[in-house]
């Protein structure tokens, strides 16, 4: 059994103050590293092995990788003390648009909850000159297949450091929730989602603790 483990950057500066961040480069907050070293120390609790990490080309994301694997202890993943990781922008958090950068209560006096709600939570309606969910799935998707997947098909033990909305794109992917079910699904920051699969296959899946 071979487990692929989604986590949701740390705390960043903009979740902080409720901005809506998308593709814009925001640094962790002191707690969003400390959530990130967490989630490497739980790794390193259940002695999990990784194999290849992923993630966007977000600072967000990529801090949390390298603060997780380094407290990890995963030196099969360093070469001349680089980490070895692969960035896509295929990867990133779901853009926006318009509303990079706006406080999200600020929006909704603006645009009105409801209308704010669908754009955040519907999968198929973006918000002004951004992506929907479904756009984000539909860029997520193919890069899952052609360079993650056959990973995992070989049995290897991945970690994809990414966002709220990629990563609830890649578990529609891997059938784990529906489209319709997606909008209620919260991935914590910093929490590591260890999927357990046999031979491709989801066995289970759980938050490490």
């Amino acid at each position: 059994m071979n487990k692929l483990i989604l986590l949701r950057h740390g705390q960043s500066q903009w979740n902080l103050e409720n901005r809506f961040t998308g593709w814009k480069n925001v640094p962790l907050t002191e707690k969003g590293e400390l959530e990130a070293k967490k989630a490497g120390e739980l790794i390193k609790k259940h002695k999990i092995k990784i194999d290849k990490v992923f993630s966007s080309v977000l600072e967000r994301a990529n801090r949390t990788a390298e603060i997780a694997i380094k407290q990890a202890e995963l030196n099969n993943l360093y070469e001349n003390s680089n980490l070895i990781m692969t960035c896509s922008q295929q990867l990133n958090e779901r853009d926006y648009g318009d509303l990079v950068g706006l406080n999200k209560q600020e929006t909704s006096d603006k645009f009105g909850k409801d209308q704010v709600h669908i754009w955040r939570r519907s999968f198929d309606t973006p918000p002004p000159n951004g992506e929907s969910l479904k756009d984000v799935v539909e860029r997520v998707s193919p890069y899952f297949k052609e360079n993650i997947k056959p990973l995992i098909d070989r049995g290897e033990n991945i970690l994809i450091a990414a966002h709220g909305n990629s990563l609830r794109a890649m578990m529609i992917e891997l059938k784990m929730y529906k489209p319709e079910e997606i909008s209620s699904i919260e991935l914590p920051t910093g929490s590591p989602l260890c999927i357990n699969l046999n031979q491709g296959r989801i066995e289970n899946f759980q938050y490490l603790d």
